[in-house]
């Protein structure tokens, strides 16, 4: 047996999530599919994200092993061949054995996107929430600066969960802004459920004014679910990559010849 590694693209919009459920569409349940019939054999898939229903992903990681001659380029290419177009198994590498894409994860990285704009943009819908009303960016970057560090984000998850540690390392929070799109980058040791959405929210109710930096900057220290903001929608949030140790999953294109 061989294991194997993929890099995993997805426009999660018509997925109900990652996770495989009976009589559901999920990206896990339609890529293990395919899998099973390039490779003949059940595949039991690792995964670096659980994404939510409508989270999109450019840079999702997988874990599987299969007993095949195929190579790893040759599969990503016969598997994404069969796969419906919102869904692409990118790259392909045989990994070490006992790699693990959720265990091994030393970091996840997301990006939530918004057109902040008088007139929506059809063309960005799908990746993008629209906001009308003008946002005080320098306000955007300040919050943001306050996101970097160990802190305890149970304001920031709903209060009925599975989560039993509610700290987590965030090492890059940052707002960039590229005309009328404005971008979050952040990235941590792992994330709660809806934390990502929630924290955007929230920063939003400072740029709109309807919240004080000081109020935000509590939450930080841990706090109740009903004190943040909401949880925005999902289709502006895309996972875009997983930090590893011993794991290249870069190249994979067409070379020079």
């Amino acid at each position: 047996m061989t294991r194997y590694a993929g890099l995993v693209e997805y426009d999660g919009t018509e997925f109900a999530g990652w996770a495989a459920q009976p009589d559901v569409r999920t990206v896990e349940g339609t890529l293990s599919e395919a899998l099973r019939t390039v490779l003949r054999q059940p595949v039991k898939l690792s995964v670096a994200g659980r994404t939510d229903a409508g989270v999109h992903a450019s840079g999702q990681v997988v874990s599987f092993e299969a007993e095949t001659e195929v190579e790893p380029p040759v599969l990503a290419y016969k598997t994404t061949a069969i796969l419906p177009q919102d869904l692409a198994l990118r790259r392909c590498v045989a990994a070490d054995e006992g790699f693990d894409a959720r265990k091994d994860a030393k970091s996840r990285s997301y990006e939530y996107r918004i057109v902040n704009a008088p007139v929506r943009s059809p063309l960005r819908r799908r990746r993008a929430i629209y906001v009308a009303r003008k946002l005080d960016f320098d306000l955007l970057r300040e919050g943001a600066k306050l996101v970097n560090g160990k802190h305890d984000f149970s304001a920031f998850t709903p209060a009925k969960t599975y989560h039993v540690r509610f700290q987590r390392v965030v090492t890059g929070s940052l707002w960039e802004q590229s005309g009328d799109l404005l971008v979050y980058h952040v990235t941590a040791d792992s994330f709660l459920y809806g934390m990502v959405r929630t924290l955007v929210g929230t920063m939003l109710e400072v740029a709109e004014g309807k919240r004080g930096m000081a109020s935000f900057e509590r939450l930080l220290v841990g706090g109740e679910r009903s004190e943040a903001g909401p949880a925005l929608s999902s289709r502006g949030l895309t996972l875009v990559g997983v930090g590893y140790e011993n794991l290249n999953l870069e190249g994979g294109g067409y070379g020079k010849g």
